[in-house]
C-alpha cells in the first residue's frame, strides 16, 4: 500500500524564502506556472515542487484552465500564523516597554543625583 502524500503545515511551508517569494508573487494575480517559473532561476519543475509544499498548506489553490494550471494566493491559513505571532508580538511590546521605563527611570534617577557624573569618570582614567 502507498504512504499517503506529506501534508505540509503553514509554518514549514513559509520557512523556506522562494516559497515567501512565491506568495508575494501570487498576492496580486492568478499565474501559471510558466509565468511564475519566469520570475526565478531555477527550474519550473522546481517551482512546481514549491508550489505543490504551498497547495499542501493550503496557501495555494490551483486549476486548469485548458492545458495550463493556474495558480492564486489562499491567504485564509496566514490567520493561524497571524494569531501565533500576535502572542510574540505583545510580548516584545511589553519587554521594550518595560526597558523604556528601566532607561528613563534610570537616567533620571542618574542626572538628579549626579548631574556631573560622566565628568567623575573621565577624570580617574
Amino acid at each position: 500500500m502507498a504512504e499517503p502524500a506529506t501534508k505540509h503545515d503553514v509554518f514549514q511551508a513559509i520557512a523556506d524564502p522562494t516559497r515567501r517569494r512565491l506568495l508575494h508573487l501570487l498576492g496580486d494575480d492568478e499565474l501559471p506556472v510558466t509565468v511564475i517559473s519566469g520570475h526565478f532561476t531555477m527550474s519550473r519543475t522546481a517551482v512546481s515542487k514549491h508550489l505543490r509544499v504551498l497547495a499542501d498548506a493550503g496557501l495555494v489553490k490551483d486549476r486548469k484552465v485548458g492545458r495550463e494550471t493556474r495558480y492564486r494566493l489562499d491567504p485564509e491559513p496566514l490567520l493561524e500564523l497571524k494569531r501565533w505571532l500576535a502572542y510574540y508580538e505583545r510580548y516584545w511590546d511589553n519587554k521594550l516597554s518595560a526597558l523604556k521605563r528601566f532607561v528613563e527611570s534610570d537616567s533620571n534617577n542618574s542626572e538628579a543625583s549626579d548631574p556631573f557624573g560622566s565628568l567623575k569618570l573621565m577624570d580617574k582614567e
